[in-house]
């Protein structure tokens, strides 16, 4: 839950800042995300990690870290920050994948592959974005080889051409 909030609250910062439509969109995304999380904890009756915290306060401090680090980051430029977008969809898939290894529960299994196909296609998005600046973006979370893979997923007119991009200087 708190890994959905750090990418709605980094999303949400990057869109005022740098007033691009694609963070407002997935940040919406983030929002419904952290929703399906809070209904399973609240089914197994697990305590939520975000509570009342506020926008851009983390119950983990790895958490804490990585957003301060990822908002300066992003603050740079436009560029940076789709980078940072793409770099927040890559650890999540790396973690819902880590988790759904982990577990044989029905409904936590259902939420978490929804997570991680939208997690896929906010990646796609970052990167189609990035690609139109040609600037291809090097996973930090996962190996090349499934990355392209998932760009290659990417469905003609969804985010840009299929497979478009991914050579270009950076």
């Amino acid at each position: 839950r708190e890994e959905e909030k750090l990418a709605r609250d980094i999303y949400l910062a990057m869109g005022e800042q740098w007033g691009m439509p694609i963070f407002e969109n997935i940040a919406s995304s983030e929002k419904r995300h952290m929703d399906a999380v809070l209904g399973l904890l609240d089914e197994y009756g697990i305590e939520d990690p975000v509570a009342n915290n506020g926008f851009g306060v983390f119950a983990n401090p790895e958490l804490q870290n990585l957003y301060g680090e990822l908002l300066k980051q992003g603050s740079v430029s436009r560029s940076d920050a789709l980078v940072v977008g793409a770099s927040i969809e890559d650890l999540d898939i790396r973690d819902l994948r880590e988790a759904l290894a982990a577990t044989d529960n029905v409904d936590i299994e259902r939420v978490l592959g929804n997570l991680e196909n939208a997690s896929l296609k906010h990646l796609q998005a970052f990167a189609s974005q990035l690609a139109r600046n040609g600037i291809a973006y090097t996973p930090e979370y996962m190996d090349m080889e499934e990355y392209e893979g998932i760009l290659a997923k990417t469905q003609p007119g969804e985010h840009g051409q299929k497979g478009r991009g991914r050579r270009s200087a950076g």
